[in-house]
């Protein structure tokens, strides 16, 4: 079936289709593990798999991707593995360090990359609440429009998940589903934001802080009286170190690092401070190109080497943000020869 042109009446249904997903993905009734359950075995079966030997129902997604992981390692050393000890380390490094990074996008793809055994045959993330656009898009053509194909038995599997469950983590011989989350707040712009607390959170009590949709640690968020100069300046992560000056408030950040203007152009502004003995310590002040979805421009301080362009980068602050890009070979190399090449307007 070809479908060229949406019909008026169709496109009258975008805004209920789109309430109807977006509640569905962020959806904080407990999981249906029973339809989930049974979807995915339905999942493994089209994938021309056997059932999983384990099936196990979490609480949350670290549970089930530590408890799939460990199940795996069980199941190994089970098999007379050899590898035992090699998985552990993975396991228990990486997921119980940074599983708990990021939500939507994030979540799944920390998971993926940081726990993708996939020389295993092992496939770790799954269809699920997260994926709502997905299923949006898709039962949107299915109901609205008529759409039909025998494709859309697989996809039914995955509207399943989505609609009964938080995240999964797949393999060959090991299953988890998660539940959902039992708490969501979000900014008035919809990102995950919580000035006291968790952002989201899940039954078994793990739970992610962000601020206005950037990552944080969790102290960030509830003892902001730990944030420091010395904190502020050692962030790499330019969205984090944002969050760390404002939550510090950038007129107290700026006197109290002692920091102090120098020069100001098109491009941005220099705050700079000396030491005896020691290179100085350069900010340029920059202001994002892309206005927050409230019409709002975020600044931010990038650090800058004052060296570069021969010593160019600690004086103007047109060289001192032409400093800042690099090349994609070690992230070392300047991109720009002259600073005066940069000329892309008024942007970071």
């Amino acid at each position: 079936m070809r479908i060229d042109k949406l019909t008026k009446a169709q496109e009258a249904r975008f805004g209920e289709w789109s309430r109807k997903w977006i509640e569905i993905g962020l959806s904080t009734e407990p999981a249906d593990f029973d339809k989930a359950t049974e979807a995915a075995l339905k999942g493994y079966a089209l994938a021309n798999l056997k059932r999983p030997m384990v099936v196990l129902r979490m609480a949350s997604p670290y549970a089930a991707t530590v408890g799939g992981a460990l199940a795996w390692v069980y199941l190994k050393e089970l098999f007379k593995s050899q590898v035992r000890s090699q998985v552990w380390s993975q396991v228990w490094s990486q997921v119980g360090s940074q599983v708990g990074s990021q939500v939507e996008s994030q979540v799944w793809s920390q998971v993926r990359s940081q726990v993708g055994f996939a020389k295993d045959g092992i496939s770790n993330y799954g269809i699920n609440s997260l994926w709502a656009s997905w299923g949006a898009y898709v039962s949107f053509f299915r109901d609205v429009c008529g759409w039909k194909d025998p494709i859309l038995e697989r996809f039914e599997v995955d509207e399943t998940l989505m609609k009964s469950c938080g995240w999964t983590w797949w393999h060959e011989n090991v299953l988890a589903i998660s539940d959902r989350p039992n708490f969501i707040n979000r900014d008035d712009q919809g990102r995950l934001h919580n000035e006291r607390g968790p952002s989201i959170s899940y039954r078994d009590g793990w739970a992610l802080h962000h601020w206005h949709g950037v990552f944080v640690e969790p102290w960030v968020i509830t003892e902001p009286e730990r944030i420091t100069v010395a904190l502020i300046e050692s962030e790499k992560n330019a969205e984090v170190k944002r969050v760390l000056m404002e939550r510090y408030g950038e007129a107290r950040y700026i006197e109290d690092s002692g920091l102090k203007p120098i020069a100001k152009d098109a491009f941005g502004e220099l705050f700079r401070k000396d030491f005896d003995g020691d290179s100085p310590l350069v900010y340029v002040k920059v202001m994002n190109s892309t206005p927050e979805p409230d019409g709002s421009i975020k600044p931010y301080f990038l650090s800058v080497n004052p060296d570069h362009y021969g010593g160019a980068a600690g004086k103007i602050p047109h060289a001192a943000i032409t400093s800042t890009w690099r090349t994609n070979k070690d992230g070392k190399e300047l991109f720009f020869k002259r600073f005066e090449d940069y000329r892309p307007g008024i942007e970071t």
